[in-house]
C-alpha cells in the first residue's frame, strides 16, 4: 500500500514539475513580440514550395550543395539575388519566379538576415534551449 502512495506523489510531483517548467519556458520565449509581415509569410511558403533548404542552409540548417543564405541580403544585396535567381546557375536551376514571388522570398531572405548571424559556433545557449549571439 505504501508503494502505491509513493508512486503516485511521484508522478503528480513529475507532472507538476513537467507543467511548471513548460510554462515558464514558454512564457519567456523571445520571439513573443517580433511581428512578420504577410510579404515575408508568402516568402517563406515560396522557400518551402521550391524546396530551397534542400541545397541551401539557414543558420547552418538545411543542405551543402549550395552557400548559406542566412546573411545574404546584407552582404551580396537584393540586386545579387535576383539576378542569381532569374537566370540560375549550373547547379541552382532557373525556377521562373514572377515578380510577386521574387519580393516575396527577398522579404524573407531579408527577414532572415535581420534576425542575427549564421556562424553557430558564436551562440551562446541558455538554459531554457534558446540562443543568444
Amino acid at each position: 500500500m505504501r508503494s502505491g502512495k509513493l508512486k503516485n506523489i511521484t508522478a503528480a510531483s513529475l507532472v507538476v514539475t513537467f507543467l511548471f517548467y513548460s510554462f515558464h519556458l514558454y512564457s519567456s520565449l523571445p520571439v513573443k513580440g517580433k511581428t512578420v509581415t504577410e510579404e515575408t509569410s508568402k516568402g517563406k511558403l515560396i522557400w518551402q514550395q521550391y524546396n530551397c533548404n534542400a541545397c541551401h542552409q539557414v543558420f547552418g540548417l538545411g543542405g551543402y550543395l549550395g552557400p548559406d543564405l542566412t546573411n545574404t541580403y546584407s552582404l551580396k544585396g537584393p540586386a545579387y539575388i535576383t539576378a542569381f535567381l532569374q537566370s540560375g546557375t549550373v547547379t541552382m536551376p532557373n525556377f521562373h519566379l514572377n515578380g510577386q514571388e521574387m519580393n516575396a522570398l527577398l522579404a524573407y531572405l531579408q527577414n532572415i538576415d535581420a534576425s542575427g548571424n549564421a556562424d553557430p559556433r558564436t551562440f551562446t545557449i541558455n538554459t531554457n534551449g534558446t540562443i543568444e549571439q
